[in-house]
């Protein structure tokens, strides 16, 4: 019988008999991050080799919308063919505005610096792009364009602090699911350049010495384990914990009120445990990226948002991600989209939406929803007495959404919890570097230790600030880092 491994606890290195496998540079996981990191070690001089759990590549990304947020430096090519100029300062202020409190200043400098090159080195690798621009707002292209405005970039209070400018990027593809095309054309370079693969290859633990500086892995490969060396350094990729109930249910109970995963289905937290299996620290694991998105059509941010006592609690025009989280912390969670005849419609994404209450005047509506007396009204009246002169002076909506509720019949659309099935992810991990080397609560490095993607908290740290293309933004940069510096080790 072979002796039991486990996520959380290294095998000591003096307990190896023989290395079944030996490499330099050894990544667990073959997402964005995965494939980026190998690919820059390759290319770095190392040899690599990768290790997935599934049977093929791709992971969450391969399901994704297949959109880069990046900017900075003047902007990208694409930015500046649709007339856009994108000041790196702009960039960093507004990613240090979708960090909050949490922002990692060192982290957002670099990746704002390097952004505009890393579309270039995306391209090279044969992720395609169009390189056109819609101005529509969309929560993905279904057509092919490439550049979108895809966070909160035109809303209040981020527009205030940094010049907008759309910095979705997405992979060419008619349709949603561009991120499979990344995937294949990821997949491809890493053929083409000789890194090994092995699929339905599980981790099962970390191999330190006694200090916790990282050798190796064990894997488990035809139903065996076995155990590999890693001379220049062990990359975790394996995504973050939204499949993992108990993870979930202990850190970040709040996205059970989103409860479909955005994944795969091979997010376990295992790459977060073996990191922590060394004394690897995670941070913000109570962070997570959720959605219930009121559009398309994008006729439907003209309606207002309201909780259970008739008050407006955030600006429609945000990104969907931001507006979800604020929908979540209403009272019981519980809130209604207010619209009238002229803008009805019932969003893509939830066409069988329960209509709460409809009716001929808002005082109508108002006591189908059993609010109290008044306050919805007081709500709508003073909504379309401002945004009939094009202001909105509580939420500060931008003047393109901004159109008096007036046209009978009007209606309640229920984005509660209880009427609608959001979508989540994870967004904390294990703490690391820009470079991806993992560190311990005191901030030391563990030697041999790196991660990437949503195994580590990265730039993407905050649900309230997240923006689309920030995650494989994100996995794909500093899963490049991760692969250079471990290489160069």
């Amino acid at each position: 019988m072979s002796r039991p491994y486990s996520l959380s606890q290294p095998l000591r290195l003096d307990a190896v008999q023989h290395w079944d496998i030996e490499t330099e540079v050894a990544v667990v996981g073959f997402g964005i991050a995965g494939a980026c990191a190998a690919i820059e070690a390759r290319l770095a001089g190392a040899t690599v080799t990768v290790f997935e759990l599934a049977a093929v590549s791709g992971g969450s990304t391969a399901l994704s919308g297949g959109e880069f947020y990046l900017g900075g430096n003047g902007g990208t090519a694409v930015q500046r063919a649709a007339g856009f100029e994108d000041a790196t300062e702009d960039f960093r202020e507004y990613l240090m505005m979708a960090g909050g409190a949490n922002a990692d200043e060192a982290r957002v400098r670099c990746y704002a610096e390097g952004a505009r090159d890393h579309f270039d080195w995306l391209v090279a690798q044969g992720v395609p792009f169009k390189g056109t621009y819609s101005a529509e707002k969309c929560l993905e292209p279904l057509t092919d364009d490439t550049l979108v405005w895809s966070g909160s970039e035109k809303a209040w209070p981020f527009a205030e602090r940094a010049r907008p400018a759309p910095r979705g990027h997405a992979a060419q593809l008619v349709g949603m699911g561009a991120g499979r095309v990344i995937m294949e054309k990821l997949t491809e370079r890493v053929n083409a350049l000789g890194i090994q693969t092995r699929y339905s290859a599980r981790a099962l633990a970390l191999v330190a010495d006694d200090d916790n500086r990282v050798h190796g892995l064990v894997v488990r490969i035809d139903g065996e384990p076995r155990v590999v060396r890693a001379s220049k350094g062990v990359i975790l990729c394996t995504g973050g914990f939204i499949c993992n109930e108990d993870m979930v249910r202990r850190y970040v109970p709040a996205a059970l009120k989103c409860p479909n995963p955005t994944s795969a289905g091979n997010d376990h937290g295992a790459g977060i445990q073996l990191g922590a299996s060394v004394g690897g620290a995670t941070i913000h694991m109570g962070e997570f990226f959720a959605t219930r998105p009121m559009f398309p059509p994008d006729q439907l941010l003209n309606g207002i948002l309201v909780n259970t006592t008739g008050q407006r609690f955030i600006n429609e025009d945000a990104y969907h991600g931001r507006v979800t989280q604020y929908m979540m912390r209403q009272p019981g969670d519980h809130c209604w989209l207010l619209v009238d005849n002229a803008i009805f419609a019932r969003p893509w994404v939830f066409q069988d939406i329960e209509i709460s209450a409809a009716g001929e005047t808002w005082e109508e509506v108002e006591a189908e929803l059993g609010m109290p007396a008044g306050e919805l009204v007081h709500t709508v009246t003073t909504y379309n007495r401002h945004a009939a002169g094009g202001q909105d002076p509580l939420w500060h909506k931008i003047p393109q959404y901004l159109r008096p509720l007036v046209e009978p019949p009007f209606a309640a659309l229920n984005f509660g919890g209880d009427a609608v099935s959001g979508t989540s992810f994870t967004l904390g991990g294990l703490s690391t570097l820009p470079t991806g080397q993992v560190l311990t609560p005191d901030g030391n490095v563990i030697e041999g230790l790196y991660a990437a993607g949503r195994t580590a908290c990265g730039i993407p740290r905050w649900g309230d600030g997240y923006s689309s293309g920030m995650s494989l933004g994100d996995s794909s940069f500093f899963g490049r880092q991760a692969g250079r510096h471990a290489a160069n080790t």
